[in-house]
């Protein structure tokens, strides 16, 4: 496999991972919102006190249905089964109902962003975009497992690490009962934001991503979440191909 051709499937695989997050994060907006309460609120409240696996999953399920919105840094390592990595960092944004932006930095810069209909990832070296519906998007096997974030008990297999991570983090690992891509999750033990996510893809490959200075709920402009194809740009739709 050729650098470009390696480079652009990565592009399709920080789509796929992107809409993965988006879907954790944001939850699923209006059982979500049922489920904000103040008594549902009341297991946050004693976050401090030691875990097991039920409260840890009742505290991320109480997390992220309550939150509307987030900003925060990250740094990204994709390893493929073939040895390659490729490392980026940048910002990202979600915000419901299905927006999403993730600037990279130089100097591998480049956007990808979700509108909440179309998904585009633009890669500025190979001036190209990737384009595709979210709910195209959605059917692939690294996001349709987090689709049933609403019921994790329903959908997954959820296990605790064993010998936990030496990090200070709340570890979780969360695998489809159906099938698909396994993730780990490693969450502040305090505010419960994910700090770190693995994504590990059923032909080897890897996906994890650190977040710091994480914001949530806050005021985030709707021009974040819209895109301008650049011109000149190559537009690939691989839900066709």
């Amino acid at each position: 496999m050729s650098i470009r051709q390696w480079l652009s499937r990565l592009t399709i695989a920080v789509v796929m991972t992107a809409l993965a997050i988006l879907v954790m994060i944001c939850g699923e907006t209006v059982r979500a919102e049922a489920r904000c309460t103040p008594e549902a609120a009341a297991v946050q409240a004693s976050a401090l006190e030691p875990a097991n696996l039920d409260t840890i999953l009742k505290r991320l399920q109480h997390r992220y249905d309550c939150s509307h919105s987030l900003q925060a840094n990250f740094d990204e390592k994709i390893s493929s089964p073939g040895g390659m990595t490729r490392t980026r960092k940048g910002t990202v944004y979600f915000k419901k109902i299905g927006r999403m932006r993730w600037e990279f930095a130089a100097p591998s810069e480049g956007t990808v962003v979700s509108d909440g209909k179309t998904v585009y990832d633009y890669e500025k070296d190979l001036n190209q975009v990737v384009e595709l519906p979210v709910n195209k998007a959605l059917k692939s096997s690294a996001t349709t497992f987090l689709l049933g974030l609403g019921n994790i008990k329903r959908d997954f297999n959820v296990s605790l690490p064993a010998p936990p991570p030496a990090d200070g983090l709340t570890h979780v690992i969360l695998a489809p009962k159906r099938g698909g891509d396994t993730m780990e999750l490693g969450l502040d033990p305090k505010s419960y934001d994910i700090v770190k996510f693995r994504l590990t893809n059923q032909v080897g490959g890897v996906t994890e991503l650190k977040f710091s200075e994480i914001r949530t709920n806050v005021a985030l402009d709707d021009s974040l979440f819209k895109f301008t194809v650049p011109a000149g740009a190559d537009i690939v739709h691989p839900q066709q191909n």
